[in-house]
């Protein structure tokens, strides 16, 4: 009754050859024993040899079986006839050993199984010279669990097999092979029965569709040269500008039918790595790609964590795309969701019927902000999970880094206020020592299996050494976002000019603390949606003052310590704020000035490679200056960036009024003439031009502090960027040569 009822734990220990247990004069059993188990057939034979035996039905719910005189197991298939009369011979997946082995077993017992995938999951291989498809799943308090789907009609004729203690389930289904959608039956420990998509799915069906899918991996990469020489340089040591996008809105395409639909994978293989080629950026940083079943989401509810989203394309179409940008030189960062998951029936939430995955208390689990649950990171097996994980994108799919989504969520205990609310992710009501302890070790084993992966964290609280190593006492994350410089900034850029006199800290401020951290200036999704308005639509007044002010923003931004990092569309000054279901406004790049932000990025991109001050000291405090941060009445700002060598400063002035300033007298570190490279009111932007002198010569004259200066005027609304005009200056120390007066 219980292979019957879906809840043997051991069905191969019924089904299958078997001697009988009375014994020979040998001590071997001169007959076998073979049991089938096959829901909905009328009758069942045994072929061997071409030799046919009938079996008997020993259950009416499908059961069959038949003795044989052997001393050996022999190899047979199965003859069976279906309640129509038709036949078909088919493999007995119960005569086949398990196909997990006993170390993978132990490893995962103990949480330090860090190639889980290769061995959980649905895996198209040959086993004992047939070809077909091992399942495996972890659930540990489920009392049944059955593999079902194309192959078996969605029956329940395949029950698994739990080894051991370890709470995984086993099966090898001859005869299966990829493209097959299947799930999980699961019977819990009440006997409810819940069908489950497969957590180590490495395909699925696109939703709204909800079934897991075997899959082969066969893809022939092409970007070993960018591999070898990624690997090869140091993570921190080189320029990075990253341009993030959602794949699912950035483009659409218009069908025969005049409907629009967004870019398959290969389609956007063709353009995107151009277009972002074309603008200077080193890096794309992809909105999560695991799959979700809600656009809404934007991927952050992820049910799928092995799997890209089927929306745009297969496994290998993914890979393809990868491999697209990285030929084109164009590094790939994924958002990574390791702080909570989706609440969907049929995936991860009480998976067995038992908080899994999940803390069996509500009030640790429930994440109210978003109607999702938190994982339980005391858990080896969850850790492990999330690890494994982690190296999986990394290895799998070649990407060259993570983004940890909501890291703040988790750091923190959550906490229930006057109302009765859950509050998640603040400080001051403790730290959550489970979670802490498992992002160091996320941290440290990638770090120590891809030394060159780039991990960052979204992180917006003060939690100290983010960036710094675990064994110095920080979580060891590679960037962290610079979420407070964005909120100053945004807002101060928000303010009509006439009354930024009177908020120049706003942008002065962020100096205090921007060497603590290695940060990543972001200006991301989160920034230009749900009420918050586009980046330009955020600038106050007319529609020139607009644009001047978005272009002398992303100076700033460009020039301040940092990494910089821009979602899709305000490269080019998207009207409207973004929408999941659209694609960016595109016709805008008819217009001048938005082709003018979109030329401007571009130059932004070339210059910021160009110039080593700009990012080669960006975590090193000396490699900042302030010349003057204290003209609030004028809302003039002006700072200087540091390289070790070759071309080494850059000074960077913004005037972020409206009335031009002449004759501005500004210090500099050494004499001669200087190249203004950059003015954001230049014509080729959309600016107005022609205020600003392309060179400038500092005389002998101190100011700010500085041993030289030159008079300037400063066009309204405005960033410039000067250099020396010498190629290079001679080194009076090492290694950062000549000290400069420091404020």
């Amino acid at each position: 009754m219980a292979l019957v009822e879906g809840r043997h734990a051991s069905p191969h220990a019924i089904l299958g050859a078997h001697r009988d247990s009375s014994c020979g004069a040998n001590g071997v059993s001169p007959r076998l024993s073979i049991r089938a188990w096959m829901p909905g057939a009328r009758a069942m034979a045994i072929i061997i040899d071409g030799c046919r035996t009938e079996m008997e039905r020993l259950h009416d719910a499908g059961l069959f079986g038949a003795h044989l005189r052997d001393r050996e197991i022999p190899e047979y298939r199965l003859e069976v006839t279906c309640a129509d009369g038709s036949t078909f011979t088919t493999e007995d997946p119960y005569r086949f050993p398990p196909t997990l082995r006993e170390p993978d077993l132990h490893l995962l017992a103990e949480g330090r199984h860090y190639q889980l995938w290769q061995h959980l999951g649905a895996h198209v291989r040959v086993h004992q010279g047939v070809p077909g498809t091992a399942f495996s799943v972890w659930a540990p308090n489920a009392r049944g669990v059955r593999v079902v789907g194309d192959f078996n009609t969605w029956d329940s004729r395949h029950p698994m097999r739990v080894l051991g203690s370890s709470g995984v389930w086993e099966i090898f289904v001859p005869g299966v092979g990829s493209g097959t959608l299947y799930k999980y039956e699961v019977m819990d420990a009440d006997g409810r029965l819940a069908f489950r998509a497969d957590p180590f799915a490495f395909a699925t069906e696109a939703p709204p569709g909800s079934a897991s899918i075997t899959v082969t991996a066969d893809y022939k990469w092409h970007d070993e040269a960018w591999i070898s020489d990624r690997d090869s340089a140091s993570r921190l040591a080189a320029p990075a500008s990253f341009y993030e996008c959602h794949l699912g809105s950035w483009r659409f395409r218009e069908e025969p039918d005049g409907s629009w639909r967004p870019l398959s994978y290969r389609e956007l293989a063709e353009e995107l790595p151009r277009y972002v080629l074309g603008l200077g950026f080193t890096h794309v940083a992809l909105m999560p790609v695991a799959e979700h079943p809600s656009l809404a989401s934007w991927g952050y509810q992820v049910t799928g964590y092995y799997a890209p989203t089927a929306r745009y394309g297969s496994p290998d179409d993914f890979r393809f795309l990868v491999d697209s940008l990285h030929r084109k030189g164009i590094g790939v960062i994924v958002d990574w969701v390791g702080s909570h998951f989706a609440r969907d029936a049929w995936a991860l939430a009480r998976f067995d019927g038992t908080a899994l995955y999940e803390h069996a208390d509500p009030r640790r689990s429930c994440r109210p902000d978003w109607d999702t649950i938190a994982f339980n990171y005391g858990r080896f097996e969850v850790r492990n999970f999330l690890i494994a994980n982690a190296l999986f994108w990394l290895r799998e799919y070649h990407v060259d880094g993570l983004r940890f989504d909501a890291l703040a969520s988790i750091l923190y205990l959550p906490f229930a206020d006057p109302n009765g609310n859950v509050v998640v992710g603040y400080p001051g009501h403790g730290e959550d020592a489970d979670a802490i302890d498992f992002v160091r070790e996320l941290n440290e084993i990638v770090h120590s299996r891809h030394s060159s992966a780039l991990i960052m964290a979204e992180e917006w609280s003060t939690w100290p050494g983010v960036s710094r190593s675990v064994a110095t006492g920080g979580l060891g994350f590679d960037f962290k976002w610079n979420m407070g410089w964005t909120h100053d900034t945004l807002t101060y850029f928000g303010r009509d000019p006439v009354h930024r006199r009177w908020h120049h800290e706003e942008l002065t401020f962020g100096l205090t603390y921007a060497f603590c951290e290695n940060f990543i200036l972001p200006i991301s999704h989160d920034d230009v949606v749900h009420g918050k308005s586009s980046l330009l639509a955020k600038m106050p007044g007319d529609r020139w003052q607009q644009f001047a002010n978005l272009r002398a923003l992303l100076a700033w931004m460009w020039a301040y310590p940092g990494r910089p990092l821009l979602f899709m569309g305000n490269e080019f000054g998207q009207e409207d704020e973004w929408q999941c279901a659209r694609s960016l406004d595109w016709h805008l790049l008819r217009e001048s000035a938005h082709a003018g932000v979109q030329a401007l990025v571009r130059t932004l991109n070339e210059l910021y490679r160009d110039q080593p001050a700009l990012w080669e000291r960006d975590f090193d405090c000396t490699g900042f200056r302030w010349i003057e941060p204290s003209d609030a009445e004028s809302s003039i700002f002006a700072f200087l960036r540091v390289a070790f060598k070759g071309a080494r400063y850059l000074t960077c002035i913004a005037n972020l009024t409206t009335v031009v300033r002449h004759g501005y007298r500004v210090g500099l570190p050494i004499g001669g003439p200087w190249t203004v490279v950059l003015d954001t009111d230049a014509p080729q932007y959309g600016g107005t031009g022609g205020i600003a002198s392309s060179g400038v010569r500092a005389a002998a004259q101190p100011w700010h502090g500085l041993p030289y200066s030159a008079c300037l005027t400063l066009p309204p609304l405005a960033v410039l960027w000067l250099i020396p005009a010498a190629a290079a200056q001679s080194l009076d120390n090492e290694p950062g040569g000549e000290s400069l007066p420091r404020l």
